[in-house]
């Protein structure tokens, strides 16, 4: 009886060895197993120091005012920079005065030909090549598929063009007839694209196979870095005289809307009255037309170029009339739309209907009208010739710039060695257009814009 008691009573005291009897007890062995005080004491460890460093960071940060911020520059290598540096970086966003400085401009070309213009059309993508730029050609469907399987092959095998990515043969060919509105939806459809596959340019311009510059990109870069970005350059007037009765109120039909081969527009003899709600304006096909304006035109959150768009569909010499009457008819825009194409172009005898081929006569006309393109040009024409060696420098593929950093020696191509694109190097065809775009821009000149 004395022994049960005092067995109770240790067993009282000391619970954990009736524990320790049972072999099979898992609490046993939990409070018997000494291995998980090492990882605990290592985990406090690290809390603490963590904790310390973060307290120590939280009051040292407030006298950090005077450090660089970083972490709103860009370390990596951008496209043309000199290297992995920040100081690049720095002199690119910043200037002297703290301020950020404007990005050179970006040109978007259209170049667009037809059957038998495949080679006129590499020539003058040549000519007006640039690597800050976009360009996007459209070989019509009445070419031949071998001649447009010939530009595609020649554009991919450029290593240039393949290194930099910024050429592209539109791969839908449309049919195309010049006064209707096929011409303006090509068109439309090429802007589209380059506004999918590039975010980085300010203005579209649209050349053919027939037009060559008479400035290197170098020269254009360099004046359009100097103005703004808000200025379209289209050549427009407000329809009036012979125009009225002779555009705006026949009624036309593109076949080339409906059928797989190219034929003249058909004329109805249905006549119609002229709009009340939007004022009709007609110039140049030929453009300079901003980004922006150009999204308005894609997007038209407002309906009117939709609408202005089913209009032209049955109007005569629609390219002629309809970004014109867009822009005119817009309050956004229409203050920046300059009268003027930049291009010479040498026309027939009244009404002027047609630009006659330009040759070795025109050279000094050329020159004088201080304009960066001229049309229209014979193939291989011998004053093209003379326009690489005199007014653009052309030796090799491309039209030399800054860019071009390779060597020139034994007849090399220096262009087959890319430099910074940033970097412009101007010559007397930059004067010459300085000297136009200040006319255009002139209060005289500008009072004539939409009216």
């Amino acid at each position: 009886m004395m022994r049960k008691l005092y067995r109770k009573l240790v067993l009282m005291k000391n619970p954990l060895m009736g524990m320790r009897k049972n072999g099979n007890s898992h609490s046993g062995r939990m409070f018997s197993d000494r291995k998980w005080i090492v990882p605990f004491f290592a985990s406090l460890l690290v809390s603490i120091t963590l904790f310390l460093a973060a307290t120590f960071g939280l009051f040292s940060s407030s006298y950090s005012g005077d450090q660089l911020p970083f972490d709103i520059i860009s370390f990596a290598k951008s496209d043309g920079s000199s290297g992995y540096f920040v100081e690049s970086d720095l002199k690119k966003s910043f200037d002297p005065n703290g301020e950020l400085k404007t990005e050179p401009p970006r040109l978007a070309y259209l170049i667009s030909g037809t059957k038998g213009d495949s080679h006129r059309m590499m020539r003058t993508l040549q000519a007006v090549y640039h690597p800050r730029n976009q360009y996007i050609l459209h070989l019509d469907l009445e070419a031949p598929p071998r001649e447009r399987l010939e530009l595609t092959l020649s554009v991919k095998s450029d290593p240039i063009f393949f290194e930099v990515d910024n050429v592209r043969v539109m791969a839908q060919s449309n049919l195309v007839t010049y006064k209707g509105p096929t011409m303006i939806a090509c068109t439309l459809q090429a802007i589209a694209i380059l506004l999918k596959e590039s975010l980085e340019w300010d203005w579209f311009i649209n050349l053919s196979a027939s037009d060559y510059p008479l400035v290197t990109q170098d020269d254009m870069l360099y004046v359009f870095s100097n103005i703004s970005k808000n200025l379209n350059f289209i050549e427009h007037t407000q329809i009036a005289g012979w125009k009225l009765n002779q555009r705006a109120k026949p009624l036309i039909v593109d076949p080339g809307l409906y059928l797989s081969k190219k034929s003249d527009i058909a004329w109805t003899t249905q006549r119609r009255s002229l709009p009340t709600s939007f004022k009709l304006f007609t110039g140049s096909a030929w453009v300079m037309l901003t980004r922006t304006f150009l999204e308005y035109c894609i997007w038209g959150w407002d309906n009117l170029p939709r609408t202005l768009l089913m209009y032209y569909t049955n109007f005569i010499s629609s390219p002629e009339g309809y970004f014109h009457t867009v822009i005119c008819n817009t309050e956004e825009f229409r203050h920046n739309a300059i009268s003027h194409d930049l291009h010479y172009i040498a026309w027939d005898t009244p009404p002027k209907q047609h630009p006659i081929s330009l040759s070795m006569k025109d050279f000094d006309k050329m020159v004088k009208s201080k304009a960066p393109f001229a049309r229209k040009f014979a193939k291989d024409d011998p004053v093209l010739d003379k326009i690489d060696k005199e007014l653009l420098g052309r030796t090799g593929r491309f039209a030399p710039g800054a860019w071009c950093i390779g060597s020139s020696y034994g007849g090399a191509d220096p262009c087959s060695v890319r430099g910074n694109d940033t970097v412009f190097r101007p010559g007397p065809g930059a004067e010459r257009l300085q000297e136009l775009l200040q006319t255009l821009l002139s209060e005289e000149f500008r009072k004539k814009q939409c009216s």
